[in-house]
């Protein structure tokens, strides 16, 4: 998942994508646990896809209470 497709994203897209990221990598590290998975880039790739989209959203946070006061 590029930047440019992330920021397109409302908030409410961001923490349910987040979610759904978060479930995969718990899968993928228990298919790699229990037998090779067949390319395990992909581990690294949703680890930073989770961190991207953790990032943004808390941009977000932190330019929503910055508005607040």
């Amino acid at each position: 998942m590029k930047n440019s497709e992330i920021l397109e994203l409302s908030t409410e897209e961001l923490a349910a994508r987040l979610g759904e990221e978060k479930s995969t990598l718990t899968k993928l590290k228990f298919a790699h646990a229990v037998s090779a998975i067949e390319n395990p880039s992909r581990i690294t790739k949703v680890r930073k896809d989770i961190a991207r989209l953790t990032t943004e959203l808390t941009k977000r946070k932190a330019a929503a209470a910055s508005e607040q006061n």
